[in-house]
């Protein structure tokens, strides 16, 4: 898919919509689960894949399953069984773990179990014996997992590589991390083209699980640059889908990570904008679509949904209005119209009329 530049709308996508771009930027990927006390309660069947693994699938995944030394990423929560104590969350770090099939800890043995049976997306609950875990002798560092613990794992796969070295993103040039994200971007951009909005956030989550933070902040001048050319597209492309799937507070997130580096970004303003619009906060994504328009003061999208915002201000004044005006009921004239004098004159012999009438009246026996 072909990049487009920065003078061109920052809301104009590869067929000419107003919802996407692919640009030159770290990972939050999908929906992290829910803060709970424990472990999810999950229904669907139990898969025995070894005798001291078993598995739960929560939502199902794409594609194939990987291989022997395949570079696999992954968010996980973990639980020791007996105490449901949580030791673990990388969802809560917002760092994905790196781990190479064949080649993991021996701590990870039942985990990675889990993981060669599971598919790009999904999202399991792995219930893993002492055995494959922690061992005998628990860890007393970090994690504090006790003696002899099994372990509940809810793990999300976020993608893989496959690669016939299992080759980590450690042993991996400075240029080999950043192509292999640029790949990745690429990737999540042709699904993007094809409406496939969560496989293409998978890729580009992938692509920026090689632009952590450790990675960022031993780079400097052109590599830096380099670096950042890939990182904040990702961030922007997922806003992008983000916004598509309705859920703007994590779209904002994404836009914000990018601001964080480039405060003048139009496209990060722009989409965190509409994102903000669609909660209702208008005032901020007033303030964003005013900044973008600085930036880029002839672009008509930037116009478009400043219009749309004053539109909405105005209506909510009207229903204001009417609301208050049902209220509070008609305002009283301050200045009444005075009667016609033939009505006053008549009312005032009508009551002479009846008066006479009454003394007229004889009084009862």
């Amino acid at each position: 898919m072909v990049e487009l530049e920065e003078q061109q709308s920052p809301s104009a996508d590869q067929n000419g919509n107003d919802d996407f771009i692919t640009e030159g930027a770290s990972a939050v990927h999908g929906e992290p689960p829910q803060e709970e006390n424990g472990p999810p309660e999950v229904h669907s069947d139990v898969e025995v894949l070894h005798e001291k693994v078993s598995k739960q699938v929560i939502t199902e995944g794409h594609g194939q399953k990987p291989s022997k030394y395949s570079t696999c990423f992954l968010h996980y929560r973990a639980w020791t069984e007996s105490t449901l104590h949580k030791f673990e969350d990388t969802w809560h770090e917002q760092q994905p773990l790196e781990l190479v099939l064949g080649k993991e800890k021996k701590e990870m043995t039942g985990l990675a179990i889990g993981i060669s049976s599971m598919k790009s997306g999904e999202r399991a609950l792995l219930h893993v014996g002492w055995e494959l875990g922690y061992g005998k002798e628990g860890s007393f560092s970090f994690p504090n997992v006790p003696q002899m613990a099994n372990i509940i794992y809810e793990v999300e796969l976020i993608g893989f590589d496959e690669t016939k070295e299992g080759k980590p993103r450690s042993d991996m040039t400075v240029e080999e991390r950043i192509g292999t994200a640029d790949r990745r971007k690429m990737d999540g951009n042709a699904l993007f083209k094809e409406e496939k909005l969560e496989e293409a956030m998978q890729q580009y989550e992938m692509a920026l699980a090689y632009m952590g933070d450790d990675f960022m902040f031993q780079l400097f001048g052109k590599y830096r640059d380099m670096a950042l050319a890939v990182k904040n597209p990702c961030h922007l492309n997922m806003a992008a889908c983000l916004i598509k799937l309705k859920r703007y507070d994590e779209a904002i997130a994404q836009c914000s990570i990018v601001l964080v580096e480039d405060e003048n970004n139009v496209k990060a303003l722009f989409r965190r904008g509409k994102a903000r619009a669609e909660l209702g906060q208008t005032d901020a994504a007033r303030e964003d679509f005013l900044k973008a328009r600085k930036y880029a003061p002839d672009d008509k999208a930037i116009v478009r949904e400043l219009r749309l915002l004053s539109e909405h201000d105005k209506a909510v004044y009207q229903k204001q209005k009417e609301l208050y005006k049902g209220l509070f009921g008609p305002k009283s004239d301050p200045n009444p119209r005075p009667k016609n004098w033939l009505i006053l004159v008549w009312q005032w012999l009508l009551s002479i009329f009846y008066r006479l009438f009454k003394l007229k009246k004889p009084k009862a026996e």
